[in-house]
């Protein structure tokens, strides 16, 4: 049912929000270790939303050290049941520019970091990512970016790289040769966790520059990155405000059983499930495992 709160991860500036209400930091614990930060737990009207920054406030963690089962973890803990992912990309599309907003619906993982599943030895699952991002908060996402005037992309494929270096040009032409649109260092497996733990789930690429395949872009300059991210950011704001309302009035199961993702997904027989971990999964799979 989506009468749960609105979970949003991304950058610090997302979180001024006109006309957000009743702001309270709070910690969540996780028996997967410590998210990035407190939630910031507000209301937008009448619905209530969870944000989470995903390098902590200050920026202090690097893509490749979030715990991002933490992350998921707790924002389900925390009553989100919808999770929208603001991240920062790079175009690999010339059609793309800085300040273009695309809404991913695929996703291509070359990262090689540890902990891309709340299933473990003790309790084996395997989850479809086929269609990794709701259909319906896609939908969503591109109505509102319309009624406010921001404009967006609907569908694209995002190439998440291991970081925190950027790409090498080989790299570059690499991910331009598998026909993906973005690249960007925190998206998996943060989807893909998403998916287990049966989060509707998506994500909002903000371009920040062309990845250095571009020949008027031969190196990506950390202070260009920052000024579209500024601008970026406010446009970014205007969508969620728009966007939370018409989020809030769904209710049901969602249509594309996001919210049934574990169905079927289990393999492992009860009588051989490790009870530790079972009952860490209690929050994420306690719908399938009964606890």
């Amino acid at each position: 049912m989506h009468h749960g709160l609105i979970g949003i991860v991304g950058g610090t500036g997302l979180y001024d929000l006109e006309g957000l209400t009743e702001q309270e930091w709070r910690r969540v614990d996780s028996p997967f270790g410590a998210p990035s930060d407190e939630l910031l737990f507000g209301r937008l009207g009448e619905q209530r939303v969870v944000f989470l920054p995903r390098h902590g406030r200050g920026h202090r963690i690097p893509p490749h050290e979030i715990n991002f089962r933490a992350n998921i973890d707790a924002l389900k803990r925390a009553g989100a049941t919808q999770v929208l992912s603001l991240s920062a990309v790079g175009s690999l599309a010339p059609e793309l520019a800085p300040g273009t907003f695309v809404i991913v619906d695929q996703f291509i993982d070359r990262t090689i970091r540890p902990h891309k599943t709340f299933f473990t030895t003790g309790c084996v699952a395997h989850v479809s990512m086929a269609h990794p991002t709701c259909a319906r908060l896609m939908d969503e996402l591109v109505i509102a970016g319309a009624e406010i005037g921001v404009p967006l992309v609907r569908g694209g494929t995002y190439v998440a790289m291991e970081g925190p270096q950027f790409s090498s040009l080989a790299e570059s032409e690499l991910h331009r040769g598998m026909k993906a649109s973005v690249i960007g260092m925190t998206n998996m497996p943060e989807a893909k966790l998403a998916r287990e733990a049966e989060l509707c789930y998506a994500t909002v690429a903000m371009v920040t520059d062309f990845d250095c395949w571009h020949p008027d872009h031969d190196h990506v300059r950390v202070e260009d990155v920052v000024r579209v991210l500024i601008q970026n950011s406010g446009k970014a704001r205007a969508l969620l405000a728009g966007v939370i309302p018409r989020l809030g009035g769904s209710s049901g199961p969602c249509p594309h059983r996001c919210d049934r993702a574990l169905d079927n997904a289990i393999l492992t027989a009860e009588s051989a499930r490790d009870p530790e971990l079972v009952a860490r999964l209690g929050a994420v799979a306690g719908r399938v495992l009964g606890k």
